[in-house]
């Protein structure tokens, strides 16, 4: 039976009771779930073992584990698989919720009697009843907030679907291309583990059959397509990077004819350089992005499996750096010779070509395509109807409007709250996707704890509790007990003192919350960074991370940017200086842009 939109916000909302029906009926074997737990913490990135308490992991292993027992092929999901692909609840870089729970709740009896290939796709189903794509920016919704608000791009459509996949105990990945070889844009999707072979689907995008979707084509095309495994994984596929938490590797021969092709790096005489830096770079968004960065082995020698197009391949080593196309599957070595350094000028002409065109997949008959087209007809029906039961149609109020289904938390806000015109300052700091997910606990703590001025640096870089990619968490009371009064450079001599930076146990540049950072005095560089801008900004200095740079930054009353100076040696100021660009028109183009004709 197809479960209705009116349903959703109710189960999500009764997860506590869904947890405590489910557990008096499947008790879990201790020891299962604290050898689970132990492998979730072992190659936990450190954000989340300092922002999520035990007793949330705790729910989501006994909730994995009951599913194992309860669908009928968890039985047969071997424990490698198990492991690494139904058991971590982080998929990508998403902030966690309890959808482990909840999602379970809401698939175990719509899937449970289905073979694992058909409750695949009717998982897929049921992730389009609740979501459609709508592109949006880089920071990823949690599962729940992407299932409340209806819409989301590929990155969250797919995080949506590998959480739906894994909560019934079905193995499964997101697999992206991190660029496309023949256009400027990249794509992520989802691979699903089925009787022993990994399949393939878009998220959200239901077919009648697996291993078919809009994508079929480009990915043919791909150069390069890979996923991130949780912990240290050793399976049949080409392991390109591993980390403390992860193992990325390539599963680009799933979709595209796939060569092995090899870098060799060697210094102008000829002979081999080990360690050199490695990177097969692909030109796309007017820039040769790095695919893949590799360091040469003792032989100079550095290597990566990829579809049979060009690359460029690009080395360094010691202040010095080379580069040479290449054409995979026409040539099996490239030697790339480190005979420039810093004082290289030229221009050269190189023609990359994308791989070919391949076979469409699998083919469907017209009653498949019909029968498809009702479904999904009926998926839009119930999406549509929860979006016009749960959404604010008050279309004066944009702001309402943007929160979709979170209008009603910032309505209540907004009343709560001694001036609305205030109120509405602070709101109009955060980002259309800010509006979709910020809690009410956010909200109260940063407008009791911040003048709003009608300034737009004070409301931007001191009033705003967005600084950069982060999930939206209070901490303006707690920071601005410890850091009331404080100079910009106190807090700086506080950062540098009291805070070990430890970039090993965040591969995925994770950001953790400030107030993690503050208790466990413990953070990757970046965590830190965005602690700083919290900190000073909860001390009324405005602060921010240059929206060009990146670095850390801190205004005085002059409105003058100042680096913050976290390291504990002072980096040195390179000299500044004006870059004009001109061009002159030649017929080819009369208005090159960013991005697209030149980075």
């Amino acid at each position: 039976m197809l479960t209705t939109k009116k349903h959703l916000l109710r189960g999500v909302l009764c997860a506590g009771l869904l947890a405590f029906f489910l557990a008096s009926c499947s008790p879990v074997d201790k020891r299962e779930r604290d050898e689970a737990l132990s492998f979730l913490y072992q190659y936990m990135p450190l954000p989340d073992s300092v922002d999520y308490p035990r007793d949330y992991w705790e729910r989501c292993v006994e909730t994995t584990l009951r599913a194992r027992h309860e669908m009928p092929w968890g039985a047969r999901v071997p424990e490698c698989e198990w492991r690494h692909f139904v058991l971590p609840v982080r998929v990508n870089n998403e902030n966690l919720d309890d959808s482990r729970t909840v999602l379970y709740g809401q698939l175990r009896d719509r899937v449970r009697g289905l073979s694992m290939y058909d409750a695949v796709l009717e998982v897929n189903h049921w992730c389009h009843e609740h979501v459609t794509y709508q592109p949006s920016d880089a920071r990823t919704s949690a599962p729940l907030a992407t299932m409340a608000s209806a819409i989301g791009r590929c990155g969250e459509e797919s995080t949506f679907c590998v959480a739906a996949l894994r909560a019934v105990g079905i193995p499964a990945r997101q697999v992206y291309t991190p660029r496309w070889a023949h256009t400027d844009d990249n794509h992520a999707w989802v691979e699903a583990w089925v009787d022993g072979k990994w399949h393939f689907l878009g998220a959200c995008e239901p077919e009648p059959v697996l291993d078919l979707g809009w994508f079929n084509e480009p990915a043919g095309r791909a150069m390069l397509v890979h996923t991130r495994v949780f912990g240290h994984y050793d399976g049949p596929e080409q392991v390109v990077r591993r980390t403390a938490c992860y193992t990325e590797i390539n599963v680009t021969s799933n979709y595209a004819e796939v060569s092995p092709l090899v870098a060799r790096v060697t210094d102008a005489t000829g002979h081999p350089v080990k360690g050199a830096q490695v990177s097969f770079r692909l030109y796309n968004y007017a820039e040769l992005y790095p695919l893949a960065v590799c360091p040469a082995d003792g032989n100079g020698c550095a290597s990566l499996t990829c579809g049979r197009g060009d690359l460029l391949l690009w080395a360094s080593h010691g202040g010095r750096f080379g580069f040479a196309k290449a054409s995979v599957g026409k040539q099996d070595t490239v030697q790339v010779v480190l005979n420039r350094d810093s004082t290289f000028s030229g221009q050269m002409d190189i023609d990359l070509m994308p791989p070919p065109e391949r076979g469409h997949g699998p083919r469907l008959t017209l009653a498949q395509r019909r029968a498809n087209r009702v479904r999904l007809a009926r998926e839009d029906s119930l999406r549509n109807a929860y979006m016009a039961s749960a959404f604010t149609h008050d279309s004066t109020d944009q702001l309402l409007v943007k929160a979709r289904a979170n209008h009603k938390v910032l309505a209540g806000f907004l009343k709560s709250v001694p001036s609305e015109s205030d109120g509405r300052r602070l709101l109009g700091t955060l980002s259309d996707k800010d509006l979709r997910d910020v809690t009410r606990e956010v909200l109260d703590d940063h407008f009791a704890h911040v003048a709003m001025r009608a300034d737009s640096l004070w409301l931007q870089y001191v009033a705003s509790p967005r600084v950069g990619l982060e999930m939206l968490t209070p901490w303006r009371q707690v920071l601005g007990k410890s850091f009331a009064g404080k100079s910009a450079a106190g807090i700086s001599a506080w950062v540098r003192d009291s805070i070990r930076v430890d970039d090993t146990r965040n591969p995925l540049r994770l950001c953790m919350s400030p107030l993690g950072v503050y208790r466990h005095r413990v953070a990757d560089t970046r965590s830190r960074n965005l602690f700083f801008v919290c900190a000073a900004r909860s001390a009324g200095i405005p602060a921010r991370l240059d929206p060009v740079t990146g670095q850390v930054q801190w205004a005085d009353g002059n409105r003058v940017w100042h680096e913050a100076g976290l390291e504990a040696e002072a980096s040195q100021v390179a000299p500044q200086g004006t870059l004009r660009l001109t061009y002159a028109d030649t017929g080819v183009k009369e208005n090159p842009a960013y991005y697209t004709h030149f980075t």
